[in-house]
């Protein structure tokens, strides 16, 4: 039976939006919770950036090393084969491969410098690239799919199936697309390539989740497993992308929708609240209070109907059970009153302090120090609890994010 996964694309498209951004060490993180709330993959970024080739390389470490448990890392390339091959050193196992598709990039975005053609012969070069240089997986992205013609959408994909893609994403770029036209291309499409049809839905309308859903089962009508790209708490250029938990809890629970589709990642929501709120802390975006499953008005009641019927069973006027989400986060830092924090700036008994008073147990010492310093420099921002458990986890991995302190 066919099933659905979740790719998160936080750490691509989340962070190059306009006004907002993460540190490496951030980035870092949103692989951490992906991980434990058991997502299938992270599109953790550029390989063929000068900046991020570090931060690729502690990502595989800790890859290696067990931190993000069955978590896929792929990089994003443009559909250029020089990209690829600047990014097969850092050997990324998984790969997306992006290129415009649709006339409008064609002629307003590209000049004519490309036609329909050169769009083809461009991609499958880049696709035989990737192969060549090992890559496992490979996922062609159709940047603005959602205004490119069946025809040539067809062409494309098989071109891409032929050169050896695993599957391809369906980029409603603009964000205009809506659940009933998208739900019937991708059966469409899935059913004439046979490979499944990845779900790439912005906001600009308020529908990237109900888009994402109905691309999704488009895909399951086809045979096809469904792969779903989100980003964590919905950020994402302009208006934003689908939000990640918004996706799983319409695809888990919504009513005629959950009948028809299984889920094929071991998620574990418990850790939706923590990785939630981190990330509003980490990107300086407060959850709306209106969120769904995790927003501070998510479970509240006030009016005398909805109250009255809320304490006789709260599954009167609530959905699912707010224990699914799991604990809200108490961080030391939090703290009112009285405390001593460890960071950029601290000393070694401010260190210890901290570690000994979160029961953390520290190995090597001077290293976790040092990282520690560097990690709170780089967010400029007190750490959370999860984040110094995690640097007192690895901290040789995470310390490749940093070149030279290893020396």
């Amino acid at each position: 039976m066919p099933r659905i996964h979740f790719l998160d694309v936080t750490n691509r498209d989340g962070v190059q939006s306009a006004r907002t951004g993460l540190s490496k060490f951030g980035k870092t993180m949103v692989n951490f919770y992906l991980a434990r709330l058991g997502v299938a993959q992270s599109e953790i970024g550029f390989p063929f950036l000068f900046h991020e080739v570090p931060y690729i390389r502690a990502q595989s470490a800790l890859a290696e090393a067990g931190a993000f448990g069955d978590l896929r890392l792929s990089g994003w390339c443009r559909a250029v084969a020089t990209d690829v091959e600047r990014s097969l050193p850092l050997g990324l196992a998984h790969m997306n491969l992006s290129i415009s598709t649709s006339d409008q990039m064609l002629h307003g975005k590209f000049r004519d410098r490309l036609d329909r053609d050169a769009v083809i012969r461009e991609m499958t070069a880049a696709v035989r690239a990737a192969n060549e240089g090992g890559v496992r997986t490979i996922g062609v992205n159709a940047e603005d799919g959602s205004r490119t013609d069946d025809a040539f959408l067809t062409e494309f994909a098989l071109a891409a199936k032929d050169a050896g893609a695993d599957r391809v994403r369906y980029c409603d770029t603009i964000g205009g697309d809506t659940p009933g036209r998208i739900g019937e291309r991708f059966a469409k499409l899935a059913s004439k390539i046979a490979m499944p049809v990845e779900t790439h839905c912005h906001n600009d309308l308020g529908l990237a989740v109900a888009n994402s859903v109905a691309g999704a089962l488009g895909d399951l009508d086809a045979g096809q497993d469904a792969w779903i790209n989100t980003c964590i708490n919905g950020i994402g250029e302009r208006s934003g992308n689908a939000d990640l938990l918004s996706c799983i809890l319409a695809l888990s629970r919504g009513f005629g929708v959950a009948e028809r589709a299984e889920i094929g990642d071991p998620l574990d929501l418990s850790w939706a609240r923590r990785f939630a709120l981190w990330a509003g802390y980490a990107f300086g975006q407060p959850v709306p209070v209106n969120q769904p499953g995790v927003g501070n008005n998510a479970f509240a009641h006030e009016s005398g109907i909805h109250a009255d019927g809320a304490l006789k069973d709260h599954r009167n006027y609530e959905l699912y059970d707010e224990n699914l989400l799991g604990p809200y986060p108490r961080d030391r830092h939090g703290h009112n009153g009285r405390i001593v924090l460890t960071g950029a700036y601290g000393g070694m008994a401010g260190f210890r302090h901290v570690m000994d008073d979160l029961g953390i147990e520290v190995v090597e010492e001077e290293l976790t120090f040092k990282v520690v310093q560097l990690c709170n420099a780089a967010t400029g921002r007190p750490l959370t609890d999860d984040e110094l458990r995690f640097i007192a986890g690895y901290p040789g991995q995470l310390a490749l994010l940093y070149p030279g302190l290893l020396s």
